[in-house]
């Protein structure tokens, strides 16, 4: 079970009505009070901790602790009354993937042989947050070594959803999605190979981004694959995903609407919306027809071999990737054991993808000339499969359920039932996200409402190579189409409400 601490002083069991306000801010909103002095640091802080007690059953976090928090907190209020309040993020506590490294809290990356590890150092994301006036609230929990989509930790606990406790949080950032949907941050960091961000975002019904590759440094991160690795936020509204982008890269220029012309989405139907559960089917059709109603222009056209394609660069990728990248990381950072040692104190799930599917002589093992063509032909053409498709139909973005179903049930891991047929989990949650990430493109999920059974629906927003700013334009455009999203049940009860969303 996770060692996290919740200390006396974040304690109550239940949350207070001005706690319950507080923690429903924006972080714009709440950056805002704090700069003017509206709402002190602390204050907001301990209601965060609050929150974050309350939701202590979704097992969010690895390490928690409340004192060290309370302390920055302080700092930030005296740095207040000195006149140094400007900062974009000051006195935001945002909860950090427990992947990437941080000088003052362990960096397991959700496995056993790292518990005891403490970096030396920030990676430079951290350092861009804390010089932008941010407090790390804690290191969430995730899927073990981000090797997975369900944050389903044999070492740390499993991440519970907040929509309902039965089912996963998607993965693997589960942890900081559970906890930002559930109020007890309204901005978390999260890292994304494969739908690590957008994956959890859609489950958890929070908005994700996973911005081009390479946009921001994943120095310093637990590694995949430095040609798919990529670090980005959790929020609850568009907003707050913006104001990250700005604080990260400096970029802090308004975030222009498109203009009329430019409100062009492209929908593709013969891969992304194939075989869907019919509820997300029921959401997805509905958010399109209120774009339509809006005055966005939908426009239809295929993109072939985007299958074949996938199939021969993603997978091959990351497990050729992950066993040079992970042994580079464990040298630099010096964390006191090799890759062998790491994945023979791992969990058995993890021991058995690593023993089939990465090391050689398993069954699954990459060869050179395998990741050859993955890398040097393969990738080059869906890059210019995209390219052309950008280009051709003029859209800003394409668009496309995240997942093909809502949030699987804890131990639901091997196949899942969708229109009476078993199809493979990972062609269930991952099908429809894998093209973007492995092309590097920017990414942003936008929740689009409730099924019958309370559990979040979203779509995907994919824009072309370097069309950051563009895209979050864009999605701010269209999340008051798609309208608020409703909280999670209060209680975090375990089994979902019967709400929908109608």
């Amino acid at each position: 079970m996770p060692n996290t601490s919740t200390g006396t002083s974040a304690g109550a069991a239940s949350t207070t009505p001005s706690t319950l306000s507080l923690t429903a801010l924006s972080a714009t909103e709440a950056v805002r009070r704090m700069q003017s002095g509206e709402l002190a640091c602390e204050r907001y802080a301990q209601a965060l901790l609050e929150q974050c007690h309350a939701a202590r059953g979704l097992n969010a976090f690895i390490t928690l602790e409340p004192e060290r928090v309370l302390a920055d907190a302080r700092a930030r209020d005296r740095e207040r009354r000195h006149g140094a309040a400007s900062r974009p993020l000051f006195g935001l506590p945002i909860p950090i993937k427990d992947s990437v490294n941080t000088r003052d809290y362990a960096t397991t990356a959700g496995s056993p042989g790292l518990r005891g590890f403490h970096p030396q150092e920030d990676a430079p994301i951290i350092v861009a947050l804390r010089r932008a006036g941010a407090i790390v609230l804690g290191k969430t929990n995730l899927h073990e070594l981000s090797f997975g989509w369900t944050s389903n930790n044999l070492a740390f606990g499993a991440v519970r959803n907040p929509y309902d406790r039965t089912r996963i949080p998607g993965g693997s950032s589960g942890g900081t999605a559970a906890i930002v949907a559930a109020r007890g941050a309204p901005l978390g960091l999260a890292e994304d190979t494969e739908g690590s961000i957008r994956v959890p975002a859609a489950l958890c019904g929070i908005a994700g981004f996973r911005p081009t590759t390479g946009r921001y440094s994943t120095q310093g991160c637990v590694p995949i694959s430095p040609l798919f690795d990529q670090v980005g936020p959790h929020a609850r509204c568009l907003a707050d995903l913006a104001l990250f982008d700005a604080a990260v890269t400096g970029d802090a220029a308004p975030l222009a609407p498109p203009a009329l012309r430019a409100m062009r989405i492209g929908v593709v139907r013969d891969f992304w919306f194939e075989g869907l559960d019919p509820e997300v089917e029921r959401l997805t059709v509905r958010a399109l027809e209120a774009l339509r109603a809006a005055g966005f222009e939908l426009v239809e056209s295929p993109l072939p071999g985007v299958q074949s394609l996938i199939d021969r660069i993603t997978d091959q990728v990351q497990l050729h990737d992950v066993r040079f990248a992970l042994q580079r990381y464990l040298e630099q950072y010096h964390a006191g054991l090799d890759l062998e040692t790491l994945i023979a104190r791992a969990s058995p799930d993890i021991q058995a993808i690593f023993k089939d599917d990465v090391f050689p002589g398993g069954k699954d093992f990459v060869t050179g000339e395998m990741y050859a063509q993955a890398t040097q032909r393969d990738l080059p053409l869906l890059r210019a499969l995209y390219q052309d498709y950008f280009a051709r139909t003029g859209v800003t973005a394409m668009i496309f359920p995240a997942t093909r179903v809502p949030a699987p049930r804890i131990g639901e891991e091997t196949s899942i039932e969708v229109r009476g047929a078993q199809v493979p989990f990972e062609s269930a949650i991952a099908r429809n996200i894998a093209p973007g990430s492995s092309a590097g493109l920017p990414g942003l999920v936008l929740p689009v409402g409730l099924t019958a059974a309370g559990l979040p629906v979203s779509l995907e927003l994919d824009g072309p190579s370097g069309s950051d700013r563009a895209l979050l334009a864009l999605g701010a455009s269209l999340e008051p189409v798609f309208g608020p999203m409703p909280a999670p049940p209060p209680d975090y009860m375990p089994t979902a409400t019967s709400r929908s969303s109608s």
